[in-house]
């Protein structure tokens, strides 16, 4: 059975849906404000938890967020999922300037040296739509990335018709051989 679209376009189909509506766009880096929903029993409170984000890796329903504070001397690192339902608000309350994508080397610092610069120039806090998280691409982007695909499968195709020739080339090669050393001598 073959499907009229493509396996990545039935993904997004599933997941846009499940994605939450409105959150602000942040970067290692930068110290977050979270809000989460924590069960207890039949009733809910709520719980703040305040820390500067150390990586971000995933992307659609899958993006995760590790935010790390230093609480009472302990570091303390949780990792969140972008859109659970669980946490209830995304709030920046500041900037920091990272040259890096994931900030792991944090952990070993204390003090003053734990501490990134503050980034001044960026403290308007832009907010991304669900629809722009999954069409994050351009249509000059998307349209690089499709002939990008269209060239990886023409090499596919070239590959794999090679190998299906030296395959019968092997075959032929095989069966004469064999013929041969069946000759009586």
């Amino acid at each position: 059975m073959r499907l009229s679209v493509s396996a990545s376009e039935l993904m997004r189909h599933v997941e846009t849906p499940q994605l939450k509506g409105r959150l602000p766009r942040f970067n290692p880096g930068d110290t977050l404000r979270l809000t989460i929903r924590v069960p207890e029993g039949a009733k809910e409170r709520l719980q703040l938890f305040e820390g500067t984000v150390i990586s971000k890796r995933g992307g659609g329903t899958r993006e995760m967020v590790t935010v790390r504070r230093t609480s009472f001397g302990i570091g303390v690192e949780r990792t969140f999922p972008l859109h659970s339902p669980f946490v209830s608000k995304w709030e920046v309350v500041s900037r920091g300037k990272a040259r890096r994508a994931k900030l792991y080397y944090i952990r070993e610092k204390t003090g003053k040296d734990a501490k990134l610069r503050r980034d001044y120039g960026a403290d308007e806090v832009p907010v991304v739509t669900a629809e722009e998280a999954v069409a994050a691409l351009t249509p000059e982007e998307q349209a690089r990335a499709d002939a990008a695909k269209a060239a990886r499968d023409e090499k596919k195709a070239a590959r794999t018709k090679r190998k299906a020739e030296q395959v019968e080339k092997n075959k032929a090669l095989a069966k004469a051989k064999s013929k041969e050393s069946s000759k009586p001598k």
